[in-house]
């Protein structure tokens, strides 16, 4: 089995990813941050090389010495407010360090798979909804800008290069692995605690914000696909349904036995003012091209979630 390199290894995406090809066979390598290397999420057979997403040759240098078939690049860069705070390092790691990559990669070996985890920040105020692979293209933070310049990036190493590049514009997806600073985890986290015994109130913003909400190995799963075809392009990976956020605390406290209306409070400080059209996927053309479908609704999502976290809490207390 041939190398496959991911960044991002140590986030939701890049650990999936990197269980799914060491359960396979595959010779996986973590890409990370020189020097400022997160935690990574440990899995067996799993290596690690360090790449400070600058250095162009030093890139070249490691990929002339792994060899890889497949390049994975999950690593995104945001900090506080996460679309808006720094626009300088955003716009550095999480767009101009793919056009490196695709440099290295033109220059090294062309053979080299591609994949790009694009946003549907990039479509930001939408002026169609669903958004489709046509759907323009209005990005309202420095993160979306970003992710749109790598997109551009992938298409022209693709058209112009000859590189086997793809963009997998992935709409939200989430798992238990989530950052718990995401609203997803939030309400799994405070489900679990409030099932334990805890009396402090979940506070969040507009509980009518609604979002294309998705499971995170299957996405994975899409973008695996995305570079198995015979053909390199870019595809929307999405469920293509809107649920808000509402719903989903509906789900997960009635799941543990409680009633969502008696824990959750409104807190205008969580409050994101973000007044745009809808994000929701139209993911026609990855169906019909290449046979994904999620396998995970919204419900099952809700609720593994929250299995998941009151797990994590019972063996936390149980070690207490």
């Amino acid at each position: 089995m041939g190398v496959i390199l991911i960044t991002g290894i140590s986030g939701q995406d890049g650990s999936y990813l990197a269980e799914q090809l060491r359960e396979e066979g595959h010779r996986a390598v973590g890409l990370l941050r020189q020097g400022r290397a997160a935690p990574v999420r440990r899995v067996e057979g799993i290596e690690v090389a360090e790449w400070d997403f600058v250095d162009i040759a030093a890139l070249r240098d490691l990929l002339y010495a792994l060899r890889p078939v497949a390049f994975y690049n999950f690593a995104a860069f945001s900090t506080g407010a996460g679309m808006y705070d720094d626009a300088v390092a955003i716009g550095e790691f999480n767009g101009i360090a793919a056009a490196r990559m695709l440099q290295a990669i033109a220059e090294t070996d062309k053979s080299i798979r591609f994949c790009q985890a694009s946003s549907s920040e990039m479509f930001g105020d939408p002026a169609d909804a669903p958004q489709d692979e046509a759907t323009p293209f209005r990005p309202q933070s420095p993160y979306g800008a970003a992710k749109l310049f790598a997109h551009a990036a992938v298409r022209a190493y693709r058209e112009r290069h000859s590189v086997f590049a793809c963009s997998a514009i992935l709409y939200n997806h989430e798992s238990p692995r989530r950052s718990p600073a995401f609203v997803t985890r939030k309400i799994a986290d405070a489900v679990a605690r409030i099932q334990s015994g805890d009396n402090e109130p979940l506070c969040l913003g507009n509980l009518e914000a609604r979002r294309d909400w998705g499971y995170a190995p299957d996405y994975v799963r899409a973008m695996r696909s995305m570079l198995a075809h015979d053909q390199a392009d870019d595809y929307i990976v999405a469920t293509g349904q809107l649920h808000s956020v509402r719903e989903f605390c509906e789900i997960a406290f009635s799941h543990a036995g409680l009633d969502y209306r008696d824990w959750v409070k409104d807190s205008a400080a969580d409050l994101r003012h973000d007044a745009r059209g809808p994000l929701v996927g139209d993911a026609t053309k990855i169906r019909d091209n290449l046979g994904w479908r999620p396998t995970t609704d919204f419900e099952a999502l809700v609720r593994l979630m929250v299995d998941a976290s009151i797990t994590s809490l019972a063996s936390k207390d149980s070690m207490s």
